[in-house]
């Protein structure tokens, strides 16, 4: 049985379950986090190494379920046969966020694990202004890779191409990113960190700034890496929330 640590919650929002973290003493500019999740659905409740940064920079979580959506604009029916997860967090989550806790963008910062990982810097990519700030713990990016073992991704792409053309690092724009980015992908995750390795090349050639750590062990993927970038995530979360508020409006 999970050990929940920390105050968490359940709330539906719309047709779907998100998890709600509330720190014990909040933070005063209304900042709020939203947590995507990995391929194996494992959310933050029960990572103290999460749960201690979270409470010492009094960052609520928002962290919706989505399957195995890889939080895509393409429908995935084991999440919703009629929205894709893409929407869901634009037309259902933003605005509950708004509604609950009063925050909107740029108060708002996206971080990712894994599938969920990819998915926040897609959505950073493709929305710079609506999520200027993201953190992202092996991102999954290349997932094209599964497409020949993966029935999710061949069910919402025609052919592996496809599925390429949707990738975060193919939403780049030269001209127009997210301000803030960070992501990280442990040397040893054999699966991923060529695609971190070709991101960070990538963004480097554009000009992009962007932080990024490839170099830090812990064991290949999954949360005994995610532990180990933990307070480095939420801390530079932290920060640049802090960076956006004192920003001024262009």
């Amino acid at each position: 049985m999970t050990e929940i640590i920390g105050n968490w919650q359940q709330q539906q929002v719309g047709d779907h379950t998100c998890h709600l973290f509330e720190p014990q003493q909040r933070n005063e500019y209304g900042y709020v986090v939203i947590y995507l999740h990995g391929i194996h659905l494992a959310q933050l409740m029960d990572k103290p190494a999460f749960v201690k940064e979270l409470e010492t920079h009094g960052l609520p979580v928002v962290a919706p379920e989505s399957r195995r959506s890889w939080w895509t604009d393409r429908i995935c029916d084991e999440f919703d046969p009629g929205q894709t997860a893409e929407r869901y967090l634009l037309d259902e989550v933003l605005p509950f966020i708004e509604q609950s806790y009063g925050s909107s963008p740029p108060r708002i910062a996206l971080l990712g694990t894994s599938m969920g990982g990819q998915g926040a810097l897609r959505l950073a990519y493709k929305y710079p202004d609506t999520f200027p700030i993201v953190a992202a713990l092996s991102p999954a990016i290349d997932y094209q890779n599964r497409f020949d073992f993966d029935e999710t991704i061949s069910g919402m792409y025609s052919n592996a191409e496809a599925a390429r053309q949707d990738t975060a690092t193919l939403h780049i724009h030269p001209l127009n990113w997210p301000r803030n980015q960070f992501f990280s992908c442990c040397p040893q995750d054999f699966d991923w960190f060529d695609s971190s390795d070709r991101l960070h090349m990538k963004l480097s050639s554009l000009g992009v700034p962007h932080e990024c750590d490839l170099e830090t062990e812990g064991g290949g993927h999954g949360f005994g890496y995610y532990n180990v970038m933990a307070e480095r995530a939420i801390q530079y979360l932290a920060e640049k929330l802090n960076q956006e508020r004192r920003r001024l409006p262009s």
